[in-house]
């Protein structure tokens, strides 16, 4: 089917992912003429599996009284982020179309900062009294069901709106139906704070399985879940900037294909002109070995190896480290015992390399250059591995952003460390005309 048209028929039976995939493919004013055509229930959904930049632009194009409607229907969560990208303008324009309900939960989700549970939670979570039956838990989720994001698990909360425990909607149906829900339900269940980062909640959702978890506020009240679903989003967009920046680039809010030449280039240029300089550090190894390289010119064939070589090695260890750490599998507190791990793995991986150049090295400049290259093999693997382990954990003790170890930035140090290396062993080890 072509992205250009796109009959009634065929937007009512797509599923609302598929559909949205299309009208990201065309033009604003298209695109909002396709979903104003579908009920609103549906026009709802389908503009939640949009783009961030997509809502924005068709919130803009969008009759005042028909993008009002929409936003009464959108998810909490989803309606909270559309407000927060709004402009102020839009924002004065929208406010009075809705209703005070929406107005007050906008106002509550768009208070907590961005990248914390709060600003992922909904409000739209299924509650029940203690004191209630089974068979009464299940008329009142039956009620609440329309308006609510889930009824899979429903939350009972004290009439200060403490958290009391949870129970399944299988559990009341499987229950005798004069059970209480308070014999019923799981105390002490799993739960974040609305300031805790996003991503502590993306992780109680997978340690546990769970299909939400519970939000609760300074004052320890329920404030809202964040759902499963969501919790996919938040970790997919956490690998997505760690990935980004472990490229040198930082993180790309709008996504790749949205961002401008000025963008990619003021993420891309610091990260560059800083490497600049510091492999001028790597230029001036070399220069204070240029008595060397004279006598021994079979040394520059194995440099760009060896240094490669240090760089894929520290690269390698920082991936590990950085996923490590970003997903809460390692701490601080284990740097001692993986830096000896690290030391016995980039030992044997640098002897095994070693023994493979070895051989070349003697092909190409004979047993001396050969024991150079082989040593030099092994102690710049070494090297790369401890700085690449070692750099993410110390960006952590900072409190900087352990991701910031990018691969060009280990790359750039094990190549320095590298140059160093082999000059040094082969003015060490090799002999000097007239010496």
């Amino acid at each position: 089917m072509t992205t250009t048209m796109l009959p009634p028929e065929a937007a009512a039976t797509l599923h609302p992912a598929d559909l949205a995939a299309l009208l990201e493919l065309r033009p604003a004013p298209a695109a909002w003429e396709v979903l104003a055509a579908l009920p609103l229930a549906r026009r709802a959904e389908t503009f939640g599996y949009l783009a961030p930049e997509t809502q924005t632009g068709l919130a803009a194009i969008a009759p005042p009284r028909a993008l009002a409607e929409l936003v009464t229907a959108m998810d909490a969560d989803e309606r909270a982020d559309l407000w927060a990208r709004l402009p102020e303008a839009a924002r004065e324009a929208l406010g009075p179309a809705l209703a005070a309900a929406e107005r007050e939960d906008i106002r509550r989700l768009a208070a907590y900062p961005p990248g914390t549970a709060g600003a992922v939670m909904t409000s739209e979570y299924a509650v029940l009294r203690p004191d209630l039956t089974a068979r009464q838990a299940i008329e009142a989720l039956r009620g609440q069901a329309a308006s609510k994001e889930t009824i899979q698990v429903a939350y009972v909360l004290s009439p200060q709106r403490r958290l009391l425990g949870t129970v399944t909607l299988e559990d009341l149906v499987l229950a005798a139906a004069d059970r209480r829900v308070a014999d019923l339900m799981r105390t002490d269940p799993p739960c974040v704070h609305a300031t805790a980062p996003a991503e502590q909640a993306a992780r109680v959702v997978a340690r546990y399985d769970l299909p939400a978890v519970p939000v609760i506020n300074g004052g320890e009240a329920m404030v809202g879940i964040v759902t499963a679903d969501d919790a996919m989003d938040v970790a997919e967009a956490e690998a997505t900037e760690d990935f980004q920046k472990a490229g040198g680039t930082g993180g790309l809010e709008a996504g790749l294909r949205a961002a401008g030449v000025a963008l990619l280039y003021r993420k891309r240029a610091g990260w560059l002109v800083a490497l600049v300089f510091a492999n001028i550090l790597s230029g001036a190894g070399i220069a204070a070995f240029e008595e060397t390289i004279a006598a021994h010119l079979s040394l520059v064939f194995f440099l760009p190896l060896l240094i490669a070589s240090a760089g894929n090695a520290g690269s390698q260890a920082a991936t590990l480290t950085v996923r490590a750490l970003a997903t809460g599998e390692v701490g601080l507190s284990d740097w001692g015992r993986l830096l000896g791990r690290e030391v016995l793995v980039a030992l044997a991986l640098g002897l095994t390399m070693a023994v493979a150049v070895s051989a070349i090295g003697l092909w190409r400049g004979g047993p001396e250059i050969a024991l150079v290259v082989a040593l030099t093999m092994v102690l710049v693997v070494l090297a790369g591995s401890l700085v690449g382990l070692s750099l993410p954990f110390l960006l952590d003790r900072l409190r900087l952003d352990p991701a910031s170890a990018s691969a060009p930035l280990v790359t750039s140090i094990a190549d320095v460390a590298g140059v160093l290396i082999y000059f040094t062993m082969a003015a060490a080890l090799l002999p000097m005309p007239g010496g």
